[in-house]
């Protein structure tokens, strides 16, 4: 059976508004089950009654091409979606495979992986928070909290890394026996951030970080997977923690108006780094800035800066929100971490993907235009990616090996994340018992 190829960018953009080319749509069939199969027909053999229904007699021309364009966007969007529900239910089949005896994925590691596993099948199509994986996974993470209200390996480093993601994971459940869990993770990270408390005042450039540890620098990487956490949580809106979170946020971003620090100054990239501390830190080393050698902007971190500014409440028109949606328009791509150095290009590219999805999920728009005002459907892009690099056996992996990413757990879980950030299921439509 073919994808149906719906009209085309050339076809209606000139004087419509804008939809998309598909050249680049997945339309593979190999792995594809009889029910999207069915599905994929479905919608094919509706898109000419749809389209009759949107045009009537007397219609003008424009009004005629402004419907079918209306129709156009609303049929690829059930394509991207059926796409997308085809590559989660391959990752949810792989993972149920890994499920350890013990109940997590690559336990060696701690909670981390087997949070953010736990959280990618909770929230999948016909799985859902009471399949006996997803409780064994939960079992198996809580049996790592603290009486300090962390969740964390007892002498690792990463305890805000592991507290966030697991306090996440929990959230997702929606269910009253785990608030007990969830209200002292959340206390925990409050406490974690880097304030007062720790002697620090707002002056400091560690002030409303995050780090591994309290005694560890903070960096925008923990900074936004702690918001975020907070944010899935339900942690409302006027919290200090993210008015304090908010200004070690703003001194990540490389925009010398907003930015206080010395390293900034004069700067005018308007992404983001991944620490102020200690005079300034970034992954993707330096690029030349209004003729000086500054700190280089990268992927990664600026979708974590856009999404944790979005998070703590800045408004859709601040200066600072359009100036890191403005860096993304300028580095906009899918097939590497935007402006990393070529040789470091594709690590952490699955972190990217995940961070990519949240970020443009939280900004709420369907379309992201470039540098030079092309548009880009980017739950579609995202969907053609990570389909072109989904393994046989319904896994994703890094062959980039840094930051664990060689580990096919913590990859095919960023993936799926990524992908259910862009195609949240409706609360009514989610699994109430097992196998549902």
């Amino acid at each position: 059976m073919k994808t149906l190829h719906l009209p085309t960018h050339e076809t209606f953009s000139s004087n419509h508004g804008v939809t998309r080319t598909n050249h680049d749509r997945p339309t593979s069939t190999r792995h594809r089950p009889a029910c999207l199969m069915l599905a994929a027909g479905l919608l094919a053999a509706g898109a000419v009654t749809a389209v009759a229904q949107t045009t009537r007699p007397g219609m003008t021309p424009v009004e005629r091409g402004r419907k079918l364009a209306q129709a156009a966007r609303e049929m690829n969007a059930t394509q991207d979606r059926i796409e997308a529900r085809l590559l989660l239910q391959r990752g949810v089949k792989y993972l149920l495979a890994a499920q350890e005896a013990d109940g997590g994925w690559a336990s060696q590691t701690g909670p981390g992986i087997t949070s953010l596993v736990v959280k990618a099948l909770a929230q999948a199509p016909r799985v859902g928070p009471h399949h006996p994986a997803v409780r064994r996974g939960v079992q198996f993470v809580l049996r790592f909290q603290h009486e300090d209200g962390g969740i964390y390996t007892s002498g690792g480093p990463h305890k805000n890394y592991e507290t966030s993601v697991a306090l996440s994971m929990l959230a997702v459940l929606h269910d009253k026996q785990y608030e007990p869990h969830i209200r002292r993770a959340r206390a925990f990270l409050q406490k974690l951030q880097w304030d007062e408390g720790e002697g620090k005042s707002p002056d400091d450039p560690w002030y409303g970080g995050a780090g591994y540890g309290r005694h560890k620098r903070p960096d925008l990487s923990n900074t936004q997977m702690m918001i975020e956490a907070l944010h899935d949580s339900g942690l409302p809106p006027d919290d200090p923690t993210y008015k304090k979170a908010l200004l070690f946020i703003q001194r990540c971003q490389m925009r010398g108006e907003s930015n206080d620090q010395p390293f900034a100054r004069g700067a005018t990239q308007g992404g983001f780094i991944y620490s102020p501390a200690n005079g300034g830190e970034s992954k993707a080393e330096t690029t030349d800035d209004g003729g000086q050698r500054r700190l280089r902007c990268y992927g990664s971190m600026t979708y974590a800066g856009f999404k944790s500014m979005l998070y703590a409440g800045l408004s859709r028109n601040d200066p600072r929100v359009r100036a890191a949606l403005a860096w993304i328009g300028r580095h906009w791509t899918l097939d590497h971490n935007p402006n990393m150095p070529t040789r470091r290009s594709r690590q952490g590219l699955y972190y990217y993907f995940h961070v990519f999805g949240r970020a443009l999920a939280a900004w709420g728009e369907p379309v992201v235009r470039d540098h030079a005002g092309r548009a880009h459907h980017w739950r579609h892009e995202l969907v053609a990616k990570l389909a072109s690099l989904q393994k046989d056996d319904g896994s994703w992996v890094n062959d980039q090996d840094r930051w664990m990413e060689g580990i096919p757990p913590l990859t095919t879980a960023y993936a799926m994340l990524a992908l259910e950030a862009a195609f949240p299921q409706p609360a009514a439509s989610r699994p109430t018992s097992a196998g549902e």
